[in-house]
C-alpha cells in the first residue's frame, strides 16, 4: 500500500466536471438545502444500482449521486453504495466532486488498463482488481478490471467488463445487514472475495487445458507450440492479476489496528488471502509446467526432425546405391558396345578384317574388357 497525497480537485476540466457547488447546509426547519445539487443539468446515467444503506439495510434507492450525497446527510452511520459500469469521464467527474475523490485516482479510474494496487488517499481508500473468467466455448481467459473508492460513509465500484458479478454481492450484503454495517470495509471485503472466487472457475479451466495440451504435445500435434505459446501468455497475465492481491492484503491487515478494522472482518480477510496463495501456488505451478511441457515440446520436435533428417538420408543413400548399379551395368555394357561398333564400321583399309583371328580377338577383347570391369565395380560395391 501507498499512502497517497489528497490531491486537489481545483482542475479536473479533463474529466468534464460540472461547476462547483456549495455542500447542502441544514435549514432551520431541520432540511437540506441543495438546491444546486437538484437544479444541476441532467447527465445520461451508467449507474447500475444506487443505493443508501442505515444500519446495513437499504433505506433509500436514490436516482442520482447528488441525492444519494444528500441522504447521507439525514442520519449518522449510513453508507451510500453506487455500482457504475464503463462510466464516461463526466459521470466520474461528477461523483469526485460530490464525494471529494482523489484526482488521481479518479484519473486512473478513466484510463483503466491500470494494474492491481491499493492507495489511501486521506480517509478514501482507492483499490484496483483484476476479475478474471474462463471462457469454455473460446477455451480462453478473458480478464477485466475493477476500482473502488472507498470513503468513511461510501463505496463506489467502477466495473469495466462483465465480471465479476457485482450484483451478486450486493445481494449477499444485503442479506447479511451485520456485515454490511460495518460499512465501506465489508463491500471491500465481499468484492475481494467475490473476485477471488472467481479465479477458482479460471484455474480449472488452465489446469484442464494444460492436460489437453500434455496429450497433444505427446500426440504430435503440429499445432501445439502455438497453444502453448498463447496459454502461457493467458497464465502470466492470470499470475499478474493474482498476485499483487497479496500485498493488498497485507496492507490492509498493517492497517487493521491503525483505523480500527472490525475482528470479524479481519477474520475474513485473512480467509480471501489464504484462498489467493492457493491460487497464486497453483498459478506458479502452472508457469513451471508449461515451461517443462514447452522444453519437452522442443525436444519431441528435434527428434522427430533428426528422425525424419535421418530416412531422407537412408533414401539418398539407396538412390545412390541404385544409381552406382546401373552406372556400373551400363559401363560394362559400353564395352562390346564400343568394340563391336569399331568392327562394324564399314573402312576398306582395316587389316583386322582379313585376319583369321580377328573375329575371336574381337569377342575375347569384348568379354575380357566386360569382366574387367565388372570385377572392379565388384570390389568396390557398385554391383
Amino acid at each position: 500500500m501507498t499512502e497517497r497525497r489528497l490531491a486537489p480537485l481545483t482542475a479536473l476540466t479533463t474529466l468534464g466536471r460540472r461547476p462547483p457547488r456549495p455542500v447542502p447546509v441544514p435549514t432551520p426547519s431541520g432540511a437540506t438545502a441543495s438546491a444546486v445539487l437538484s437544479d444541476a443539468p441532467a447527465v445520461p446515467s451508467r449507474i447500475v444500482d444506487n443505493a443508501v444503506y442505515s444500519e446495513g439495510r437499504r433505506v433509500a434507492t436514490p436516482e442520482s449521486p447528488a441525492e444519494s450525497r444528500e441522504e447521507l446527510l439525514h442520519g449518522e452511520g449510513r453508507l451510500a453504495w453506487l455500482g457504475l459500469y464503463r462510466p464516461g469521464p463526466g459521470e466520474l467527474g461528477g461523483l469526485a466532486e460530490l464525494f471529494d475523490l482523489p484526482e488521481l485516482a479518479v484519473e486512473d479510474a478513466i484510463k483503466a488498463h491500470q494494474r492491481p494496487k491499493f492507495e489511501r488517499y486521506g480517509s478514501t481508500l482507492f483499490v484496483v482488481l483484476k476479475a478474471a473468467r474462463y471462457l469454455d466455448a473460446a477455451e480462453e481467459v478473458e480478464f477485466g478490471e475493477l476500482h473502488l473508492f472507498l470513503g468513511p460513509d461510501f463505496a463506489i465500484t467502477v466495473r469495466h467488463s462483465e465480471s465479476p458479478d457485482l450484483s451478486r454481492v450486493r445481494r449477499r450484503l444485503e442479506s447479511d445487514p451485520e456485515l454490511l454495517a460495518r460499512g465501506s470495509e465489508a463491500v471491500l471485503y465481499a468484492t475481494l472475495d467475490a473476485v477471488v472466487d472467481g479465479y477458482r472457475p479460471v484455474v480449472d479451466g488452465l489446469a484442464n487445458d494444460i492436460d489437453e495440451i500434455e496429450t497433444q504435445v505427446f500426440g504430435g500435434d503440429p499445432g501445439v507450440s502455438r497453444r502453448i505459446y498463447e496459454l502461457s501468455q493467458e497464465v502470466l497475465e492470470f499470475q499478474r492479476a493474482a498476485q499483487p492481491l497479496t500485498g493488498i492484503i497485507a496492507a490492509l491487515t498493517a492497517g487493521f489496528d491503525k483505523y480500527g478494522v472490525d475482528e470479524e472482518l479481519r477474520s475474513y480477510l485473512r480467509d480471501v488471502a489464504d484462498h489467493v496463495i492457493q491460487v497464486n501456488e497453483r498459478v506458479e505451478g502452472f508457469r513451471l509446467q508449461l515451461r517443462d511441457i514447452l522444453t519437452v515440446n522442443a525436444t519431441l520436435v528435434a527428434q522427430r526432425q533428426n528422425e525424419e533428417i535421418r530416412e531422407l538420408t537412408e533414401t539418398s543413400i539407396a538412390q545412390g546405391e541404385e544409381v552406382k548399379k546401373i552406372s556400373a551395368w551400363a559401363a560394362i555394357l559400353f564395352a562390346p558396345s564400343l568394340v563391336g561398333g569399331v568392327y562394324g564400321m564399314n573402312f576398306d583399309h582395316m587389316p583386322e578384317l582379313d585376319e583369321v583371328w580377328g573375329y575371336p580377338f574381337a569377342l575375347l577383347l569384348m568379354v575380357g574388357v566386360s569382366l574387367t570391369l565388372y570385377l572392379v565395380f565388384k570390389r568396390r560395391d557398385w554391383i
